[in-house]
């Protein structure tokens, strides 16, 4: 897909759009990318989640989007903002894989499962369904999110491309 409207959502980033644009993440190893979307008022949103809960943060100033249960209800509000209306919106995400293998089974090693289950539990906290995922693994992906259509594209280098 060749476009001129890409908006990157970098790292720990979080963008919203409306009518146009395709909204672009790379680099999902653990990360989740979650977008949110209003098909009524065309208005999407796309974070790029590094870890689950921001009670671990430890950074002076809190960076909203780079936890889980931040970076939702954040984007769900950047969005309102722009038109959009939470009882029409829905989800997508990938991303939240398990990059590394551990000869512990600790919690704290499973950075991406732990990652898109939170982020499943900020979107059943707002009753916004799931529509598709892809999650899980042990390789990365970089995702585009249209606007226009819907539409997430899912790439990564062992398994090609999606579209959900």
């Amino acid at each position: 897909m060749i476009q001129d409207n890409f908006i990157k959502v970098a790292m720990a980033d979080l963008k919203v759009v409306n009518l146009t644009g395709i909204l672009k993440t790379t680099g999902l190893g653990s990360c989740v990318g979650v977008t949110l979307y209003d098909a009524k008022a065309k208005v999407a949103g796309m974070a790029h989640v590094m870890l689950p809960s921001s009670e671990i943060a430890k950074e002076g100033t809190l960076n909203v989007a780079k936890y889980a249960d931040t970076a939702i209800p954040d984007m769900i509000e950047k969005m309102k903002a722009l038109g959009a209306n939470v009882s029409r919106l829905e989800a997508k995400m990938a991303g939240g894989a398990q990059m590394f293998a551990f000869s512990s089974q600790s919690d704290t090693m499973r950075i991406g499962p732990r990652n898109a289950e939170s982020c499943k539990e900020m979107l059943k906290k707002f009753a916004i369904p799931l529509k598709a995922e892809d999650t899980g693994g042990s390789y990365g992906r970089t995702i585009e999110f249209n606007c226009e259509t819907g539409m997430l594209l899912i790439r990564s280098v062992q398994h090609g491309i999606k579209e959900l």
